[in-house]
């Protein structure tokens, strides 16, 4: 039988948005389907574990992986910053397998620019004010930043042109 090369899936969005359920409720419809884990420079939240959910990593490892161009992607969010091994991805889908990346829309378009054939799926919070509640609730990020220049109205705007499949969608998962 013939090892066709995997899929990779973007799964974008601000952070509160709703990326991690789609993301969960894809893999328990697939289990061929494999969540990348990315690296960042902030602390495990909560029952976070180093590889299962992050990888965390110092500032200075993160530097020296940046220089070696070790990541697909990267990106500063919410003061801290995170990526996705090259090298991972590539090895993942030269296997067969379908690998989820779960990222924010500036990494997205990096993504999309190194493979165009990933499918891209960008998810917007029900509204801004749900998205303000969310991020406070969950007491992990402050909503101030939520108004910072990646998340303004014209970034919004682009999505549709950056991402093959972009849709507003209402998903939200108790």
């Amino acid at each position: 039988m013939e090892n066709f090369p995997g899929n990779l899936f973007v799964v974008a969005a601000p952070s509160g948005a709703g990326k991690s359920s789609l993301v969960k409720a894809l893999m328990e419809l697939d289990a061929k389907v494999r969540p990348s884990v990315s690296h960042t420079t902030r602390a495990p939240r909560g029952q976070e574990k180093h590889g299962r959910e992050y990888y965390f990593v110092s500032e200075p490892e993160f530097d020296q992986m940046v220089t070696s161009n070790a990541f697909l992607e990267w990106a500063h969010v919410h003061g801290y910053r995170y990526g996705t091994s090259r090298k991972a991805i590539e090895e993942r889908i030269a296997q067969g397998a379908d690998v989820v990346l779960e990222i924010d829309f500036q990494g997205a378009v990096q993504v999309k620019k190194l493979f165009a054939n990933a499918v891209s799926i960008f998810i917007l919070p029900p509204s801004w004010e749900e998205l303000k509640s969310r991020l406070h609730n969950r007491g992990e990020d402050a909503p101030e930043p939520l108004l910072g220049p990646r998340l303004h109205a014209k970034d919004i705007q682009r999505v549709p042109q950056e991402l093959v499949h972009a849709e507003h969608t209402p998903h939200h998962r108790e």
